[in-house]
């Protein structure tokens, strides 16, 4: 999307077609759906809808394949009230596309389990062991008869 028109054309197809999918459509294979983004070329002669099923897991896709159908078939519907509601001379061709989101959701989430299960193994190896050499192996101010020698150089250098 190049212009701020088209991005407010998208904008306008999200809020139309979640109305629609809302009130209008009354598909039993209809799933709840979410609309999560659109986007439409810059000529504006076609937009792609990503949708979300509430309750899709990866390994249960029977919701999202109708949900999928149901789409296809109340296509021609949505996009007579895109164009009466957009007020264009040419409505956008509309593509349902199922969006990757929950997949990759989930695979970040997974990552993170695994992460936070390895903090855990690590924290209970760590949990009995001793530093190898002193406890604080940095360097300390010599001090001589409870003298800091490093304020005394100071003093020198002014």
């Amino acid at each position: 999307m190049s212009s701020p028109r088209v991005r407010k054309i998208a904008d306008r197809i999200q809020v139309i077609v979640a109305e629609m999918l809302e009130r209008r459509i009354k598909d039993p294979r209809l799933g709840f759906v979410t609309v999560t983004d659109v986007r439409v070329t810059g000529d504006s002669q076609q937009a792609t809808i990503f949708y979300t099923v509430l309750g899709n897991h990866p390994d249960d896709q029977a919701d999202l394949a109708s949900t999928g159908a149901a789409l296809e078939s109340a296509k021609g519907l949505i996009r007579s009230e895109v164009a009466k509601q957009l007020g264009m001379r040419h409505a956008p061709s509309l593509t349902f596309v199922p969006d990757a989101l929950p997949e990759t959701a989930k695979v970040l989430d997974d990552a993170l389990e695994r992460a936070r299960e390895a903090d855990a193994r690590l924290a209970a190896v760590r949990e009995g062991a001793a530093y190898s050499g002193e406890a604080d192996p940095y360097k300390k101010p010599r001090e001589a008869d409870g003298v800091d020698l490093d304020e005394d150089d100071a003093e020198d250098q002014e």
